[in-house]
């Protein structure tokens, strides 16, 4: 059965910021820069376009905009309900830097990795699970991401998930990763199809996996709970990601997860690039978001 998530997240951010969707908006810039990529913070810039801010606000040095936005986005939806079907694409299907949403996957990868051990999580992963995902916080990223073994742990465990095209970034830097649309609803699938069956394997993750998975992404903090999300007229399920690029001071801005619309639950994947704010790359997510899944609904 699909999942239902919980319309209502139970854990609360610890920002000032309202909850509500036009103070969050209001509020970007200073309460909403706990999911940037830190873990690039000890390097700084990574090649020619990127780099991040800080954890809780912007740092002094942030790039201001050189170049005028060429904004892009791409979508993908699949009917939950029809899971048969392939996934509707909107736009490239093109790889772009995955920034937090990359958090989902090392989770997967960390609960599968910990299912060929016969084991569940200890209590200090459940923790820095928990922080990295309803928080974003990006030092449990990077804790967890070492843990996996880096980019070939992750590249391991998406080979078994159907995952083709997301390369992990290099060294420590897990929010550079490369994925595309198609990618993001393989995993999606991986995470609330019945079973935890992957589109080329079978049964992956366990339903308690998949359950714990599921259930973190409705506890999004309030002031993070923008994106996919959009699209949805009960219950969600996301995970976003921001990052902001030196040279040109656009911003990548990504949400994936699970919505409901109607009597129907949709898989959903948005990824943009060259924005020319937070806020207007939010406001291009959540339009795509909804336009694609309008889409979808009409198609049955």
């Amino acid at each position: 059965m699909p999942h239902r998530p919980n319309p209502r997240p139970t854990t609360r951010s610890t920002n000032t910021s309202t909850p509500g969707r036009h103070a969050r908006r209001a509020g970007l810039r200073t309460a909403l820069f706990t999911g940037s990529i830190a873990t690039v913070l000890a390097v700084g810039v990574v090649g020619p376009a990127a780099a991040v801010t800080g954890t809780s606000e912007p740092s002094a040095g942030t790039a201001q905009p050189t170049a005028t936005s060429e904004a892009r986005v791409t979508t993908a939806v699949l009917d939950l309900d029809h899971p048969a079907r392939n996934p509707q694409v909107r736009g490239n299907d093109v790889p772009y830097d995955t920034a937090s949403i990359i958090k989902v996957d090392i989770l997967a990868t960390l609960l599968l990795q910990a299912q060929d051990a016969g084991r569940g999580l200890t209590q200090h992963e459940r923790t820095e699970a928990e922080a990295m995902i309803e928080r974003s916080d990006n030092d449990a990223a990077t804790a967890l991401w070492r843990e996996i073994g880096l980019a070939p742990g992750l590249e391991a465990v998406n080979k078994r998930l159907g995952l083709t095209s997301t390369v992990g970034g290099a060294g420590g830097m897990w929010g550079l990763t490369r994925t595309t649309v198609t990618d993001q609803i393989r995993l999606l699938r991986a995470v609330f199809a019945g079973g935890g069956t992957s589109a080329s394997s079978g049964p992956v993750l366990t339903t308690t996996s998949q359950t714990y998975i599921r259930t973190l992404m409705t506890r999004i903090s309030a002031g993070q709970s923008w994106g996919v999300s959009a699209a949805s007229d009960a219950g969600w399920a996301l995970k976003n990601g921001w990052l902001q690029r030196s040279t040109t001071g656009l911003w990548d801005i990504n949400s994936v997860g699970q919505v409901t619309s109607g009597t129907h639950h949709y898989l959903v994947a948005v990824l943009s690039d060259g924005n020319a704010s937070m806020p207007d790359g939010i406001a291009a997510v959540e339009r795509a978001a909804r336009t694609a899944v309008t889409a979808a609904r009409a198609a049955g």
